[in-house]
C-alpha cells in the first residue's frame, strides 16, 4: 500500500508540473498582462494549452487524493515536493531550453535526499481520522502562525517577504492536505460521511485561501526567494502534522542525524533548482519561462 501511495503521489506531482507548464505556455503566448487585463483572461480561456492544463490539474488532484487515502501524510506530501523537479524538466522540453549541469546535479541531489529521508524515517501507520478537538488546537496554532508570518512579511523587503509569505502559503497547503486526508478517511464508513464531513469544506476554504496567498507570494519577490519555502515548508510541516494529528510513526533515534542531513540536502537542492537558468533565464536573461 505504501508503494501505491508513493506512485500516486508521483503521478500527482507530474500532473501538477504538466499543468503548470501548459498554463505558463498559454500565458506566454497570450502576451503580458499589461493594461489589457479584460482581453487577457478571455484570451487564456480560448487557448487549448490553458484549458488542457486546467484539466490535467484536476486529474492530478484526484491522484493526490488517492495517495492521501492510501498512505501516510508524512510520505505523500514530501513526495509531492518533486513537482518542482518535474516542472523544470517538462518546462525545459516545452520551452526548448535544456537544464545545465548544475541543475542536473540539483535534480539528483533532490531525488537522493528525498529517497534517503523516506528510507531513514520510515513513516508508517497512523489513524485515518482526527478528533475535532485535536483539529481545534492545531487550527488555532497554525492559523495564528500564518497570520503572524503575513504581518511580519509586510514589513520586509522583496526577497525576505517572498520567503516568509512562501512559508505561510506552504503551511496553508499542508493543512489543506491534512484536512483532505481526514475527510477521505471517512469514506470507509460510506460516501455520505465524506460529503457530510466539515473537514472537506474547510479543506476547500483553506485551499482557496492558500491559492490566493500564493499569488501574493509570487508578486512579492522572485521564485528563487519563494520556491524553497513553498516546497520544503509544505513537505516538512506535513511530516509534523502526520505525526501529531494522525499519529503516524517516524523513526528517529540514531538515524535522526542522517535524516537531518537528508533534509539539508533537500533544502539546498530546492534552492539550486529555484535558481536554475530555466527559471531565471541565465546570465543572458533569455530563455526563462
Amino acid at each position: 500500500m505504501l508503494a501505491l501511495s508513493i506512485c500516486l503521489a508521483l503521478l500527482a506531482a507530474v500532473g501538477n508540473a504538466a499543468a503548470s507548464v501548459l498554463q505558463r505556455r498559454a500565458a506566454a503566448d497570450a502576451g503580458p498582462v499589461g493594461t489589457a487585463v479584460r482581453g487577457w483572461w478571455p484570451g487564456l480561456l480560448r487557448r487549448r494549452a490553458w484549458v488542457l492544463g486546467s484539466v490535467v490539474l484536476g486529474v492530478s488532484g484526484v491522484f493526490q487524493a488517492l495517495a492521501l487515502a492510501t498512505g501516510p501524510l508524512a510520505v505523500v506530501q514530501p513526495v509531492m515536493s518533486t513537482e518542482l523537479l518535474f516542472t523544470l524538466v517538462l518546462g525545459g522540453v516545452v520551452f526548448r531550453r535544456s537544464p545545465d549541469r548544475r541543475t542536473w546535479w540539483a535534480f539528483g541531489a533532490m531525488a537522493a535526499g528525498l529517497a534517503a529521508f523516506l528510507a531513514l524515517a520510515e513513516p508508517t501507520g497512523g489513524r485515518s481520522t482526527v478528533p475535532a478537538a485535536d483539529w481545534l488546537w492545531a487550527g488555532v496554532a497554525i492559523g495564528a502562525a500564518m497570520v503572524a508570518l503575513v504581518v511580519v512579511a509586510l514589513r520586509l523587503p522583496s526577497a525576505p517577504r517572498a520567503a516568509v509569505l512562501g512559508t505561510a502559503t506552504a503551511m496553508g497547503f499542508s493543512v489543506t492536505a491534512a484536512l483532505l486526508k481526514d475527510a477521505l478517511g471517512r469514506v470507509q464508513d460510506g460516501m455520505g460521511l465524506l460529503f457530510g464531513a466539515w473537514q472537506l469544506y474547510v479543506a476547500v476554504a483553506v485551499g482557496l485561501t492558500s491559492f490566493l496567498l500564493l499569488q501574493v507570494t509570487f508578486r512579492a519577490g522572485t521564485l528563487v526567494a519563494s520556491q524553497p519555502a513553498l516546497t520544503m515548508g509544505d513537505a516538512l510541516l506535513s511530516v509534523v502534522l502526520g505525526v501529531v494529528l494522525f499519529e503516524e510513526r517516524v523513526t528517529v533515534g540514531v538515524r535522526g542525524v542522517f535524516e537531518a542531513v537528508a533534509v539539508i540536502v533537500l533544502v539546498v537542492a530546492c534552492v539550486e533548482l529555484a535558481r536554475s537558468p530555466l527559471v531565471t533565464g541565465g546570465e543572458d536573461g533569455k530563455g526563462s519561462w
